[in-house]
């Protein structure tokens, strides 16, 4: 059985030289693979990860027809794009119906690369077209490990949002939401959100970790490792030290995955 990972980044070849030296010393850390995608197909079959979700993130609105460009001809059966609009675009609604004309299954979003807050008012038309569509929305959750820590979207506002828009296909990375996961766990958990385990289970106490996943649904938690930033098999290996039996954690390798991009 291969698996799937909801959550990895790459970049153009001459991009990556420079993104992630510059990214590992905002951050204080160690990248687990050079940020190319030939590096991550590599760590993929060490891992035996059929597919990884490829997470782009615009930090800037002229950054759009890049971006797309870049996932256009990067698709494939391994690589599944998911595209990203910045929110101060004035075309940004254009874009998420271009994202969905492309057949791309769906966005990602980063508060803190993006300058927003979750629960701010200009968001709204944002997530209701993406519910609408019914595209997947990848966001960015919790404190972010290369800035300083702001609320930007914590556990409260991540509840609040999946309140309004309930069937909008929202998946907090991070198992919740980044080092803020006493609050995941009085907040979030058993509730109507997706969570992956990106770059979180090498940061907290195995147990937490643990309690939060049994609290939440079977079908809502996500393999992620946020490779290059996480060694995808090593993230496997702490996921199966949990303990969560084999029903469990194939349902997060590999089963919910396959069921939420088949929704699409």
């Amino acid at each position: 059985m291969s698996y799937i990972d909801f959550h990895t980044h790459a970049f153009p070849d001459k991009l990556a030289a420079s993104t992630i030296p510059a990214l590992e010393k905002e951050g204080n850390v160690t990248a687990a693979l050079d940020g190319t995608l030939t590096a991550l197909l590599e760590s993929m079959d060490r891992a035996e990860i059929d597919i990884s979700v490829l997470c782009n993130i615009a930090t800037r609105p002229e950054q759009f027809d890049s971006i797309l460009s870049w996932c256009h001809k990067k698709r494939s059966d391994r690589i599944i794009p998911f595209p990203s609009f910045h929110p101060e675009s004035t075309s940004a609604l254009q874009q998420i119906n271009e994202i969905h004309a492309c057949g791309f299954k769906g966005v990602k979003m980063h508060p803190f690369y993006q300058r927003f807050y979750l629960n701010e008012d200009r968001l709204s038309p944002f997530f209701a077209k993406i519910e609408e569509l019914g595209l997947i929305l990848i966001m960015h959750t919790g404190y972010d490990i290369g800035f300083p820590k702001e609320r930007r979207a914590d556990p409260a506002q991540i509840l609040a949002i999946t309140r309004k828009f309930p069937d909008l296909k929202f998946i907090a990375t991070h198992l919740g939401a980044w080092d803020q996961w006493e609050e995941v766990q009085e907040i979030l958990a058993g509730g109507n959100v997706y969570m992956d385990i990106a770059f979180s289970l090498e940061f907290m106490e195995p147990q937490k970790a643990k309690e939060i996943i049994e609290a939440h649904p079977d079908d809502k938690i996500l393999f992620g490792s946020d490779s290059p930033w996480s060694d995808q098999l090593e993230t496997i290996h702490l996921l199966k030290k949990l303990g969560l039996g084999e029903k469990k954690e194939m349902a997060i390798l590999r089963g919910n995955a396959e069921k939420l991009l088949n929704s699409y």
